[in-house]
């Protein structure tokens, strides 16, 4: 007999499924952290959660139909631990080599499970939140805001890599950005600019905001004058960064500017790509820097002026503190800080 939803030859059409309730969607509901909802439906609640909030949690879950995720748990207690990086943008190359270090640390103990988002965007919490339905190890979370993590509200093992001014209890592996922005300030200054802009990433996050502010009161101190915003701030991609410098030089051009301060190696690639397709010749009509040193920064035409971050160690530092954590002990240091070095190519004229 053929159903009603299908003809002859069709395989019937399956039911809409309604979307699973989340552990969120239960706190909101109860006004409580989604840590407690874990307790409470786990039974895991002696000494730790009153009677009180027990009954109400357990109206919410009885209200919304929540049913705790057995697959997660049993991935959390069985042999293949795993761990979760997030960061924005994980198909930027600087990445590659954040990982390469992360499992240089971690080795064959854990897997390493990566939050993917593109062009420079930071993850969802409600995204990441899927993720940390399956119960991980541990997290490692790169370039994090406050807010982000404020709202994701992890409550186990946690490090916070290149993110300069988180304040808690994690540990936290950073760059010394603001001394890297400071001496490329320096090396501007010396070069004779006077008038810079200076391109942002529209992720907002922390370790952004720091280089961006050493940048600036650096330089004015020099004696530069900064064009904070006069380019809009970007995705960290190559073409948006072209398209933004392009509309933006007009101005630039009248308000005397004479070099460009890029956030990113690959935002400055888009301005020396922008540059070319102006005729504006590098750097003898404009200087332009970026930050990270990514591989090409040095093959590029003409070899690029950067801030290197050394990407490998982070990512390894990260994993060891991470591991120690997940060993069930306290770190040894829980802030490291790994140096900058400014490596100055043909993008601003080389220094003899």
């Amino acid at each position: 007999m053929v159903s009603p939803q299908s003809g002859p030859g069709k395989a019937p059409t399956p039911p809409a499924r309604a979307p699973r309730v989340t552990a969120a969607e239960v706190a909101a509901k109860a006004g409580v952290s989604t840590a407690t909802v874990s307790l409470v439906a786990n039974g895991k609640t002696s000494g730790r959660v009153s009677a009180e909030i027990v009954a109400r949690v357990a109206e919410a879950i009885s209200e919304l139909g929540y049913v705790v995720d057995s697959a997660g748990s049993s991935l959390a207690t069985g042999a293949g631990n795993f761990v979760i990086l997030i960061a924005p943008d994980i198909s930027n190359a600087f990445y590659s080599q954040v990982i390469t270090g992360i499992r240089a640390a971690i080795g064959p103990d854990y897997q390493l499970l990566l939050s993917v988002t593109g062009n420079g965007r930071f993850p969802a919490v409600r995204d990441v939140r899927k993720l940390l339905a399956l119960r991980p190890a541990g997290l490692l979370v790169d370039a994090p805001s406050e807010q982000f993590l404020a709202e994701l509200a992890a409550t186990g093992p946690l490090v916070l890599l290149d993110a300069p001014g988180s304040g808690g209890t994690a540990p936290r592996v950073n760059f010394d950005v603001e001394a890297g922005a400071a001496e490329l300030a320096g090396h501007l200054a010396a070069c004779g600019h006077r008038t810079v802009a200076y391109l942002d990433s529209v992720t907002g996050t922390q370790t952004f905001q720091a280089r961006r502010r050493a940048f600036r009161v650096t330089a004015e101190q020099l004696g530069i004058r900064v064009l904070d915003g006069a380019i809009p701030s970007t995705t960290i991609d190559l073409g948006a960064a072209a398209e933004a410098f392009a509309a933006a030089w007009p101005q630039l051009a009248a308000a005397g500017v004479t070099a460009v301060a890029c956030a990113t190696d690959t935002q400055a690639f888009g301005v020396l790509q922008a540059a070319r397709k102006l005729g504006l010749a590098v750097p003898g009509a404009l200087a332009v820097t970026g930050f990270d040193d990514l591989a090409f920064a040095g093959s590029s035409d003409p070899g690029l002026t950067t801030v290197r971050l050394p990407a490998a160690a982070l990512g390894e530092a990260a994993g060891n503190q991470l591991k120690t954590l997940l060993a069930g002990r306290a770190p040894a240091c829980t802030l490291i800080n790994l140096a900058t070095e400014l490596v100055i190519r043909e993008s601003t004229g080389l220094r003899t």
